[in-house]
């Protein structure tokens, strides 16, 4: 069985990757809402771990909160991605100059 640091070290690799990501890549919209959610499952994780060697649930209950946060924005943020695309027929962050002011 694996113990509490070994999940805590794998949670923080997966934050340290999606923060990489998000600063190495900032040209493709998709890419970067994936690394917001690998983000958000990364954080999961350690509320799961804390939760589970603490032998309390209200880590775990929080963290069906975070995933219906995760997925609503997920949804918006593809559907917005989706409209972009139809609109602009790229998804490069680059050319999507629209919103500014």
């Amino acid at each position: 069985m694996p113990e509490l640091h070994e999940f805590l070290i794998l949670g923080a690799v997966l934050f340290c990757l999606s923060i990489a990501g998000i600063f190495l890549n900032r040209k493709n919209l998709l890419i970067l809402l994936m690394c917001i959610e690998l983000m958000l499952l990364s954080v999961n994780m350690n509320f799961i771990a804390f939760s589970y060697f603490n032998a309390d649930i209200a880590g775990q209950i929080f963290v069906f909160f975070i995933l219906t946060v995760a997925a609503a924005e997920s949804a918006i943020g593809l559907a917005i991605l989706v409209v972009l695309f139809r609109n602009k027929n790229t998804i490069n962050v680059d050319e999507l100059n629209t919103l500014k002011g």
